[in-house]
């Protein structure tokens, strides 16, 4: 494996959030339009405790902002859809990857952690397909199921040709927080969490890569040495890239367990721990090391021959 820890490069990314609100110190843009819009399930998802309350955006002139803007969260997600980002046409390559914000399964960081992630991988070739999955989910007694069955449907779907121009055997998964959380099991799954409800099930529903951005509870409360007993890493367990800061509030040594079971298996595996940057940095530029993990995520990306 090439060694893909280089130089931190600080990027100076151009993002955009899906907030419309006037910021300081200047108003933010409204994210790109996606070229597509698709329903995960033909009829009522699998069954689940729905929120009493209408999809909208939850977020208030209180909520946190990341790099001074503020990030649009994304609550009572009842129907999950696909959100479809076609890459530039001189870069295009036939990888897709589907992107699953955060928001601890109660909400969704839409434009942090959604569409300004599918902006920037569009410029680099890359078919985005941002995942609105099902929120919130704290009141399940297996919180992470909703996620879970939502990008294994979405998996198959796009292996069966519900997107444009991309190939069956290069569908990727990128998670962050939570959406880490639950794009980690997916990646390790050994099972569909839902019956089989049409033709589209009959494609493979793991992930040919992951890329986990600060993934959330992956290793025993008590044991930080010990993966969580749904991850179960085997030879079969697809290359995944970790990206974490080392003073996150949630530990980065989830996302250090299971790179070393990766390796264990020589699973051709990436790990970059940022000596700061907290939780939920998304791809903003903001003055600290993890604004390189994008960059460095391409640099894998090409030398795996996912992307030119």
């Amino acid at each position: 494996m090439k060694n893909t820890a280089r130089c931190l490069i600080a990027l100076g990314l151009i993002v955009s959030t899906g907030s419309l609100r006037a910021q300081n110190p200047a108003a933010i843009a409204a994210p790109a339009t996606p070229d597509s819009i698709v329903n995960v399930w033909p009829s009522e998802p699998p069954a689940w405790t729905p929120p009493g309350e209408a999809e909208k955006d939850t977020s208030d002139e209180n909520s946190r902002t990341v790099a001074e803007k503020y990030v649009t969260r994304i609550g009572n997600v009842s129907a999950p859809q696909l959100y479809v980002y076609q890459p530039k046409a001189d870069v295009k390559s036939d990888t897709a990857i589907v992107v699953c914000p955060g928001g601890g399964y109660s909400i969704l960081a839409w434009d942090l952690e959604g569409t300004e992630i599918a902006e920037w991988l569009q410029e680099i070739g890359v078919t985005a397909i941002v995942l609105k999955y099902r929120v919130p989910t704290r009141s399940e007694d297996e919180n992470w199921k909703p996620a879970v069955q939502d990008i294994q449907r979405t998996i198959s779907m796009v292996r069966s040709g519900a997107v444009e121009g991309v190939s069956a055997k290069r569908i990727g998964v990128l998670g962050f927080s939570a959406g880490g959380n639950a794009s980690a099991r997916a990646a390790t799954a050994s099972k569909r969490f839902y019956d089989s409800i049409d033709a589209n099930d009959k494609s493979n529903y793991v992930p040919d890569f992951a890329v986990l951005v600060y993934p959330a509870w992956l290793v025993e409360k008590d044991d930080s040495s010990k993966l969580i007993d749904d991850i179960q890493v085997t030879d079969k367990t697809p290359p995944m890239f970790f990206a974490h800061a080392r003073d996150d509030r949630i530990s980065c040594l989830g996302s250090v367990t299971l790179f070393t079971e990766l390796q264990k298996r020589g699973i051709n595996s990436t790990l970059h721990v940022f000596g700061g940057g907290g939780h939920g940095f998304g791809s903003r530029p903001n003055d600290q090391e993890t604004d390189a993990w994008p960059e460095l995520l391409t640099l894998w990306m090409r030398d795996l021959q996912w992307i030119k």
